[in-house]
């Protein structure tokens, strides 16, 4: 069975009011491989084509020389305050992972300090989905929530989320906040993509289609390994930021996968990048696979792979090739 229109249509997150287009947009981009003028030119193209769900993080992008951390929430920030549509958006930040000074993990008085800096960076009064960056379990989970459910009510969160969670704790917090009354993780955010499968698969996607809790994935194209940039060890120079990761993946089963990919870009008259993310779209778990561009061309690939619909024999080709 083919994916039908319907399944391209936007999908709620978890089991909340809040709609998404198949697709989010990784800001973690902004401000680091991408200028200010391009990352405007980038959203205001994944806009038009009516997608909405960008996800970024304060962190972002505190790894390059120089910066300090939000980065691209400001450049998202600019971007609302120079166009207003910010009512086209929805917005995915994170908090908890070090930014420096003791700022760090997911405290309550920390999450409150951090959220407002949040605000203020992307210009808006609400944040639509607030994610626990990582699973800090130094601080209770019964606090961390207790935070969140605050915020809610404060009307600064709309729902909250958990990146990097394991079954367990996921459910640990998720039964937390049942008997106390606070918000639920209605969304999680975990490493998968054709190359990386098992982790997701084996420990985590039974959990959430059972819960219908909304699974927004990154590295979808495996740092780019899977737009077939990267297919020997001297294609690794082509990105100083990706290359160490990206060896990881040049290994029998990594061409494989390449070859099945090129073979159906070729049937689709496609590209790589557009038929692994058609892949993910196609996951009756996956909400929306996150995925970054810094060109126009690359983000072409990005709303192409919503709009590609792959049937069962290029789904059971590419499940083969990629077999754990």
């Amino acid at each position: 069975m083919g994916t039908t229109d319907k399944q391209r249509q936007h999908r709620k997150l978890g089991i909340s009011s809040i709609e998404v287009a198949p697709l989010a947009f990784g800001g973690n981009v902004f401000g680091w491989t991408a200028d200010e003028a391009t990352s405007f030119s980038l959203l205001d193209k994944f806009i038009d084509a009516g997608l909405n769900l960008v996800d970024t993080a304060d962190v972002y992008s505190r790894w390059v020389p120089g910066h300090a951390g939000g980065e691209s929430e400001t450049i998202i920030g600019n971007w609302i305050k120079a166009g207003g549509r910010r009512d086209k958006l929805v917005i995915a930040t994170k908090v908890g992972k070090d930014m420096g000074d003791g700022k760090v993990g997911l405290s309550k008085d920390y999450i409150k300090r951090a959220v407002e800096a949040s605000l203020q960076r992307l210009h808006t009064d609400y944040i639509d989905l607030y994610q626990s960056h990582d699973d800090d379990r130094s601080t209770p989970l019964e606090e961390t929530l207790q935070a969140y459910g605050e915020l809610v009510q404060e009307g600064k969160v709309r729902l909250i989320g958990a990146s990097n969670y394991d079954a367990g704790r996921l459910e640990q917090a998720r039964k937390v906040s049942r008997e106390h009354g606070y918000p639920l993780y209605q969304t999680l955010q975990p490493e998968y993509n054709l190359y990386a499968r098992a982790d997701f698969e084996e420990r985590l996607e039974q959990y959430c289609l059972q819960e219908k809790i909304g699974v927004i994935n990154y590295y979808s194209l495996a740092s780019g390994f899977l737009s077939g940039k990267y297919r020997s060890e001297k294609d690794l120079g082509k990105s100083a930021a990706r290359g160490g990761k990206v060896q990881s993946y040049l290994t029998p089963r990594g061409l494989r996968i390449l070859a099945a990919l090129d073979a159906l870009a070729e049937r689709y008259a496609s590209n790589p990048a557009s038929v692994a993310l058609a892949w993910l779209i196609a996951r009756p778990s996956i909400t929306a696979p996150i995925a970054s561009a810094t060109t126009l061309a690359q983000m072409d690939a990005l709303i192409e792979a919503t709009q590609l619909s792959l049937d069962s024999v290029a789904i059971t080709q590419l499940d083969q090739a990629s077999a754990p």
